[in-house]
């Protein structure tokens, strides 16, 4: 979870450039990001200003873990967002590969064989 030392409310929104320092992610991946994926919608206010809330910010970190921790390609990082939450929550809490048992292991096939199954579709 990102940590925020701004000193407001669980709760509050931030700015792009907040959520940017907190996560370790760019302002122009954010950006990208939004262009990619359907689901990222931070408020906009006049003039374009960003305005993250708790929920995209958890989304920015669930797409870094994605693309940035497991590899995943846009493409699948976008595959496995849209699963039905019973098959995508295995694969958010799995453990990094080099620990992977076998049920783990499992999982992490069956995320390949869906990113494979997206990209011959399309």
């Amino acid at each position: 979870m990102a940590e925020f030392d701004d000193h407001k409310e669980a709760g509050a929104l931030r700015t792009i450039g907040e959520v940017a320092t907190a996560t370790g992610i760019k302002t122009h991946v954010l950006r990208y990001w939004e262009q990619q994926f359907p689901q990222l919608k931070p408020l906009k206010r006049s003039g374009g200003r960003r305005y993250y809330r708790p929920e995209d910010v958890a989304l920015v970190e669930r797409i870094d873990d994605l693309v940035n921790a497991r590899g995943y390609t846009l493409k699948g990082a976008k595959s496995a967002l849209n699963e039905p939450a019973d098959e995508a929550a295995p694969a958010a809490v799995a453990p990094p590969t080099d620990t992977l048992n076998k049920s783990d292991l499992l999982i992490r096939l069956k995320a390949i064989r869906n990113e494979l199954k997206a990209a011959m579709m399309a």
